[in-house]
């Protein structure tokens, strides 16, 4: 068994990857590995801290605004200056890390691959050449898969992206997230890389009403005849929320609210004249760089009369009782009291909201991101669609679809938040597909398979140590 190092710019969030990674350890623990977590920020988590590794420091997002945007801050020597710099800190942390864990196997976490901390990929690369230390990277996003686009600003910029972004290294084996990015690295790099999609838990009970979360609804400020829709993601302008207030507003039209008062809610609550429908985002905005992103979308929510409701305050990873007596909520206590969900993403790695969705039982809409069309859609998800071409984009830079998807997905959503029978059908159908394909199960399969190499390159390196040692006889 190995001693292996799960390593991302952050753990122990409720990021798409930082979720991921929980389930990678679990997994490889059962399988009989000893796990050690690494990051920049371990949220509550036990593990080794490097925070130069945190990709929201101040020297992190400037060398990354200088890498990929705009070459602004310095002139190219000083930002080599910086960026080699900071890699030598961040490898010296590294080997303690190795040295001090035993570290004999790393799986690092987009470390080579979405650049947002552009020094950790030279870091990790030099460490892992140095101590010929075998290396499954696995990378959820590439830096060329940025919604805003890149363009790489000097010649140390590019040097960095082609060496590193990921490394050609015989010692690391590269896993992606769905089958366009393994096509693009591919063509881009010439490296062979495995598909792992994201997974989760579907033999575990869902999480459901108890003594802790009984009160949340109230907590975040919503009544029992309010409508909860949950977008679970963070806030960043991939993730295209803009299109979950245009779809909210479409439930909010007289002639939905009516249907909603005619039917009821489907699980015994009653609709009212004074009952809100509610978008209650419960993701952190911390990546949205230029810090504009929220308050467009509240300029839009204003505009058409929508509610949002922002409590990533009180959501982490786990419950908790923040230092001021605050309680915090898990995600998953978010989902037990969403009455419907919403997902418009324009790009996704994956999608593990959409697969939290899924093992809660929970209705959705959304856009149709490629990889959604390409790996997800075939399986037979049941889903309100808002199609997957985007019309334009508003003055303020904001997605936009035809309206007509609008109108017919918020139909849809009307069906399925007032009729139980139909409600019921389309869930447990979704649950049944994501059961099948995208369980624990089906990671142990994937890391079994992929850490086969791995094995063989350590009992080799072993023995060539073992044989090297000098007779004493």
């Amino acid at each position: 068994m190995s001693t292996i190092g799960l390593l991302h710019f952050k753990v122990g969030s409720t990021d798409g990857v930082s979720l991921e990674i929980d389930k990678w350890q679990r997994v490889l623990q059962e399988m009989g590995h000893t796990v050690h977590l690494c990051g920049g920020d371990l949220g509550a988590l036990d593990g080794f801290l490097i925070p130069e590794l945190y990709h929201q420091r101040p020297d992190a997002r400037r060398l990354n605004a200088n890498t990929f945007t705009a070459l602004q801050d310095y002139d190219e020597a000083a930002y080599r200056a910086e960026l080699y710099g900071l890699a030598d800190t961040i490898a010296a942390q590294l080997r303690r890390f190795v040295a001090e864990k035993g570290i004999d196997l790393l799986m690092p976490h987009n470390i080579f691959s979405v650049g947002v901390n552009p020094a950790a990929a030279p870091a990790l690369a030099q460490v892992i050449r140095e101590q010929r230390i075998p290396t499954f990277a696995h990378n959820h996003d590439f830096y060329w898969e940025r919604v805003a686009g890149v363009a790489l600003t000097c010649g140390t910029a590019v040097a960095l992206a082609d060496k590193f972004l990921p490394p050609r290294d015989p010692l690391i084996r590269h896993g992606v997230i769905n089958s366009l990015a393994q096509s693009e690295l591919r063509a881009r790099k010439g490296i062979d890389a495995v598909v792992i999609p994201n997974v989760f838990d579907f033999a575990a009970p869902p999480a459901a009403e108890d003594d802790y979360n009984h009160d949340f609804r109230a907590a975040i400020g919503l009544r029992a005849a309010d409508v909860f829709i949950l977008q679970a993601t963070r806030i960043v302008p991939r993730k295209g929320i803009e299109l979950a207030i245009d779809f909210v507003h479409a439930l909010n039209q007289p002639a939905r609210r009516a249907r909603l008062a005619a039917a009821g809610l489907g699980n015994g609550r009653l609709f009212t004249p004074d009952s809100r429908i509610v978008l209650v985002l419960a993701g952190y905005a911390e990546d949205d760089t230029t810090g504009q992103y929220v308050p467009k979308l509240q300029a839009k929510a204003d505009q058409l009369g929508v509610d949002l409701l922002f409590i990533d305050d009180k959501i982490g990873s786990r419950r908790a009782i923040s230092a001021n007596g605050q309680k915090i909520y898990s995600l998953w206590d978010s989902y037990v009291y969403a009455d419907f969900v919403t997902y418009p993403s324009l790009w996704e790695g994956w999608g593990n909201q959409l697969l939290e969705t899924l093992v809660m039982r929970r209705p959705f809409m959304l856009f149709e991101y490629p990889v959604y069309t390409a790996d997800i859609k075939p399986v037979g998800l049941q889903a309100v669609s808002l199609g997957d071409k985007l019309t334009g984009h508003d003055a303020n830079g904001l997605a936009q679809v035809n309206p007509t998807l609008i109108a017919q997905a918020a139909d849809q959503a009307i069906d399925l938040l007032t009729n139980p029978a139909k409600r019921e059908t389309a869930v447990s159908h979704n649950y049944r597909l994501g059961q099948q394909h995208y369980s624990l199960n089906a990671l142990r399969a994937y890391l079994e398979r992929e850490l086969e190499p791995e094995r063989e390159a350590l009992s080799s390196s072993s023995s060539r140590s073992s044989s090297s040692q000098p007779s004493h006889g």
